[in-house]
């Protein structure tokens, strides 16, 4: 019996995260232009799924490598502000329905894009520690997925960009991810001492990711409240899930 190639299955978990985006675009199909609330509620629904992913990371931290996990930590929250400012998206308003200048809608590609390639390598990473694990960050993940395309078609749509187009788009901008996620696996499989760092590294710049631009977007759309609200059940959720397949 031929044995399960574990690259076909980061590569095929990946692709369905990447796919699932397409749906982001569905609200807008179906009620027109979305209201500020609703996109504020979309960010803080991605941020609470991205914080349970990153958290779930760190309870596979093995023991006595707390140091390795914070140095990665470290790299990963400095790495994800260095390729923002290098790109010139480091202040980018995420959702500015009414700028129609044509450098804004290349620069939120840009975000989206980046945003996902660190997706991609917390796949990757969870995919290396047991392939459960890994398909429940990329199930969250692919979740994760649908309220931020939400955002980012928005956006497009409000710009004249047709649905189809739109869900293309949200989809391409998570194309990297599938690319990260083998990518990180299967450096990691070759060099497995660096998991430590990796392991941090994923948890670093998601956590960033949060805290730096999805979730100060979120207050700005609407109530504090409702914003905490929706992110921590979010986030529990994802963490109740995985702490399941772990056992």
């Amino acid at each position: 019996m031929t044995q399960f190639d574990p690259i076909v299955g980061v590569l095929l978990a990946s692709s369905v995260a990447a796919a699932v985006a397409a749906l982001g675009v569905v609200p807008q199909a179906l009620m027109g232009r979305l209201a500020t609330p609703v996109l504020g509620w979309g960010n803080a629904l991605a941020s609470g799924l991205m914080l349970g992913v990153a958290y779930s990371l760190t309870t596979v931290q093995p023991d006595g490598e707390v140091l390795m996990g914070a140095g990665g930590a470290l790299l990963g929250m400095t790495f994800v502000r260095l390729t923002h400012v290098f790109a010139g998206v480091e202040d980018l308003d995420l959702n500015e329905l009414g700028e129609l200048d044509p450098a804004y809608g290349y620069q939120l590609f840009v975000v989206n894009t980046l945003h996902s390639a660190y997706e991609g390598v917390a796949i990757g990473v969870a995919m290396l520690v047991s392939l459960p694990f890994g398909f429940s960050m990329a199930l969250a993940l692919a979740v994760h997925n649908i309220p931020e395309a939400m955002v980012f078609t928005a956006v497009l749509r409000d710009r004249g960009v047709k649905v189809l187009h739109a869900a293309v788009l949200a989809v391409a901008t998570k194309l990297n991810q599938v690319l990260l996620a083998v990518v990180t696996y299967s450096v990691l499989a070759a060099l497995p001492a660096v998991l430590r760092w990796a392991l941090g590294f994923a948890f670093g710049a998601l956590v960033y990711l949060v805290l730096d631009e999805l979730l100060p977007e979120s207050y700005r759309q609407a109530g504090h409240t409702s914003i905490a609200l929706v992110t921590l059940v979010a986030m529990g959720i994802v963490v109740a899930l995985g702490g399941g397949v772990m056992q």
